[in-house]
């Protein structure tokens, strides 16, 4: 029996779930620090074993990130992608002004998924490339 629990993802799990699909590691006390100040986490259990998670971060209002959707590979294709997605608007929609950002960027080969909940593809019309950097503390 699958549940969802809110505002209880703690570093161990988020760390585990992380590993299991290949997303870059963080140490256990930064984890724990970007958790803490995340807007809202929630995870999707089965029993008592987490086997997807997600959270937001943002100013809870004009802007909201979503990241870390992660659904353990084992899990996958049982609907626990959309529990975790349906759940992250819940939360959005009740906090965010009109015409609120809601941002993500996408695993390849998610985003169908993600459109089915009305995110749009950049480049589009009138948005550019979503982009990225990673910040190396050896490189000053």
């Amino acid at each position: 029996m699958l549940s969802i629990e809110e505002q209880k993802l703690n570093p161990h799990t988020f760390l585990l779930l992380r590993e299991k699909v290949g997303f870059r590691f963080y140490s256990f006390e930064d984890s724990a620090y970007a958790l803490e100040h995340s807007l809202y986490t929630v995870e999707v259990r089965e029993n008592t074993k987490t086997v997807g998670m997600a959270r937001i971060v943002g100013d809870n209002r004009i802007t909201f990130f979503i990241k870390d959707v992660v659904v353990d590979p084992e899990y996958q294709g049982r609907g626990i992608g959309r529990l975790l997605v349906e759940s992250l608007l819940k939360y959005i929609r009740q906090y965010a002004c009109e015409s609120a950002y809601v941002g993500l960027m996408a695993t390849p080969g998610t985003e169908n998924f993600y459109e089915k909940f009305g995110f749009i593809r950049r480049p589009s019309c009138g948005l550019g490339n979503g982009m990225v950097m990673y910040i190396s503390k050896e490189n000053g």
